[in-house]
């Protein structure tokens, strides 16, 4: 029975929210891949991509629910979310059209696009803030719970309760139902297979009669409809607060440096790896240790390996050492 209630804290704690946490890291990642792998530069501005497309969906959940709009159960931001996609869609084909599409043409090095993009994720982040403040901002209503934990040992009958929450799980489908349709356009249909072209051989796929603005201006598009989905849910399942997204720029690129930059299988595979590896190794273990232990005894201290408030070193470290012994990642994606 101990062993049980061990289990559930574990799942409870460390497994439900590190796969939630590490669906959106990959949908982030994704987006952050995709640029590199076609357009060939690391996007420092994903992040406030992301923070961008959550404030249009923060804000049009108030106003539908000023209206007296909702989904039920299902929290009234997803209601907004197809407005916040084409927002921030608009919004990546703007900034690249006003900004990168210069640097293209003088075919400046990546760097520049870099140290470019680094300029236009604090104008963004600056936007962000005057626009909707700088507090935290919960904009989930609906039912909060699919699981609670009273119910789940009353069915148990166990000491240690689950409780799984509705944007969790919003997370998980949400992120599932993307990705496929993501693959399915880059593996099926011609405007994805000359993405991928574009991305292998620009010389080779420019012979062969493939438009590079066509292909540049869908990439934008799909980069931000990812990066409005990413913060939205990760939004959702948290809370929003605009610098937040900024400090996420990390474990995202981490994400798709370990999975394999510009391989969007190794994205998804980093997100993952990321995720588990911060809240597993700032999760404390004593609940688990206790149910573990003899009866009766607990530890005394938290049996934790670092502290919270190193959640991102976790991710700096993995980071480091992916550059340092293996920089094609997981996947082999390019050399860093």
């Amino acid at each position: 029975m101990d062993l049980l209630n061990a289990l559930v804290a574990f799942t409870n704690f460390v497994i439900v929210p590190a796969t939630a946490y590490g669906a959106q890291l990959a949908l982030g990642a994704l987006g952050v891949t995709l640029i590199y792998g076609i357009l060939r530069f690391s996007n420092f501005a994903h992040g406030e991509l992301m923070a961008f497309g959550t404030m249009i969906a923060v804000l049009l959940t108030y106003l539908f629910k000023g209206w007296g709009l909702s989904l039920g159960p299902l929290p009234t931001a997803l209601l907004a979310l197809p407005f916040a996609i084409v927002a921030t869609a608009l919004l990546a084909l703007f900034t690249d059209r006003v900004i990168y599409q210069f640097y293209r043409r003088v075919k400046a090095a990546p760097v520049m696009l870099v140290i470019v993009s680094m300029g236009v994720m604090f104008v963004m982040n600056g936007m962000v803030r005057m626009v909707v403040g700088t507090d935290d901002r919960r904009f989930a209503d609906g039912e909060r719970f699919i699981i609670t934990a009273r119910n789940f040992k009353e069915w148990s009958g166990l000491s240690e309760g689950l409780a799984i929450r509705t944007t969790q799980v919003i997370t998980l489908v949400t992120a599932v139902i993307v990705v496929a349709a993501l693959f399915y356009f880059l593996n099926r249909t011609r405007t994805g297979k000359s993405m991928r072209a574009y991305s292998d051989n620009e010389d080779l796929a420019l012979l062969s009669g493939i438009n590079p603005e066509r292909v540049v201006m869908i990439t934008w598009i799909i980069v931000g409809a990812l990066a409005a989905i990413a913060g939205t849910l990760y939004g959702l399942d948290k809370s929003f607060k605009p610098f937040t997204f900024m400090q996420l720029l990390l474990p995202i690129f981490a994400s798709a440096i370990v999975g394999g930059l510009g391989n969007p299988l190794g994205a998804i595979a980093g997100g993952f790896v990321i995720a588990f590896s911060e809240v597993t190794l700032t999760y404390a273990f004593k609940k688990v240790v206790t149910y573990l232990g003899p009866e009766g005894w607990a530890p005394d201290g938290l049996v934790q390996l670092l502290s919270t408030d190193y959640k991102f070193a976790v991710s700096f470290a993995i980071l480091i050492i992916v550059l340092l012994f293996k920089p094609t990642g997981l996947f082999k994606g390019k050399s860093v």
